[in-house]
């Protein structure tokens, strides 16, 4: 449940579940409804696109690959077309959507339990928007790391820009001394509109038709790109991100329950804060380097799984995380297959998703975001 603080901003109380069995049972039969929902997910999804394939086909040669084990005739499968569209084209794009999703929405839940506020996440805190600059500025001014390796020219940038848009928030948010959640949301608001403003006069001035082009697909997030050689970096820094959260659950719920109660508790906000923002920073640069800005994700997704299992972090976190998965998955899809012999860009799709249920969310009265 949120209350709303003297400055107007949303805290959040954890929910107590208490130690029934009921309740304990009931969230791992959610958490193993989610696992079967993305299991399927998968396969649902490298058997859907121009190329149709058999549900039961894409099974067991998602099988085969992975485990080496035959379940079926494969013969006239295996080191064929099927194969290769499934297992270099359809199948990194998954794993893509799947990391993609939950660095999104880890940063999310981290950002809105650190400034304690519902509406934080990665965009609404100008890290998003820094990457973007980072990348506009590669793409148009043609300044790569390594002259024709444009493509990690981009990326490069990417990540400077959302280290350096990070930078100037905390640095913002920590003038006059104690950084505060209401200075945090500010500050990156200020920093969101310079670093949008930046990018749109780079764009507005260049000549380059093929550049504007590729800087505004790029702007609303793809998975087209994903490759076997993409996926280590990406997958490594946000499965250390989760590993990482996942043990800090108890004192992001202490973080919840506002400053007092931490102090009394004996622990440092500022440091926490700064400690997750700057995790925060890492994997939302490296996601938006890799896949483009992917909105909304970060911002949706904790809010429909806070209302099925609650504010307390240890049942929040991993719920979401497979939530968030699953999530972007059917987003993919419906960006590749909307369109006949076409792509959306799936920033679009999760925008249209998205923008409902948020809207829906302010609504609603029992949610509560500081008025009734």
């Amino acid at each position: 449940m949120l209350q709303t603080g003297k400055v107007g901003v949303a805290k959040y109380n954890t929910v107590n579940y208490g130690s029934t069995s009921k309740k304990r049972s009931l969230f791992t039969a959610i958490i193993i409804g989610l696992v079967a929902i993305l299991i399927l997910s998968i396969i649902i999804s490298v058997s859907i696109g121009q190329v149709s394939i058999p549900f039961s086909q894409s099974y067991e040669i998602l099988i085969y690959k992975l485990t080496g084990l035959q379940t079926g005739n494969l013969d006239q499968f295996i080191n064929g077309m099927f194969e290769e569209i499934i297992w270099e084209i359809r199948f990194p794009r998954v794993l893509l959507a799947m990391i993609a999703g939950i660095g999104l929405t880890l940063c999310g839940v981290v950002m809105q339990a650190s400034v304690q506020n519902p509406l934080a996440d990665p965009y609404i805190l100008g890290i998003s928007s820094g990457a973007s600059l980072g990348a506009t500025f590669s793409i148009m001014i043609g300044f790569g790391v390594a002259g024709t390796l444009s493509e990690l020219g981009v990326a490069f940038w990417a990540f400077i820009g959302a280290f350096g848009a990070g930078a100037l928030v905390m640095g913002l948010a920590s003038i006059g001394g104690k950084m505060s959640s209401v200075k945090l949301v500010l500050a990156g608001t200020v920093i969101n509109a310079l670093c949008n403003a930046i990018s749109s006069f780079i764009v507005y001035f260049a000549k380059d038709a093929e550049g504007i082009r590729s800087v505004t697909f790029w702007t609303m997030g793809s998975l087209s790109s994903a490759q076997w050689r993409k996926l280590p970096i990406i997958t490594t820094i946000v499965m250390l991100a989760v590993v990482l959260f996942l043990s800090q659950a108890r004192i992001m719920n202490t973080m919840m329950m506002g400053e007092e109660t931490a102090v009394t508790l004996g622990i440092n906000l500022n440091f926490y804060r700064r400690l997750y923002m700057v995790i925060s920073v890492a994997v939302t640069g490296v996601i938006v380097a890799t896949c483009g800005i992917i909105g909304f994700v970060g911002l949706i997704v904790p809010h429909i799984v806070r209302s099925i299992v609650g504010s307390d972090n240890k049942r929040l976190l991993p719920t979401s995380i497979l939530f968030s998965a699953i999530f972007l998955i059917w987003a993919d899809i419906f960006a590749r297959t909307i369109i006949p012999n076409g792509e959306l860009p799936i920033g679009i799709i999760t925008s249209l998703l998205g923008a409902p249920v948020f809207m829906y969310m302010l609504i609603k009265r029992s949610y509560g975001f500081g008025g009734k």
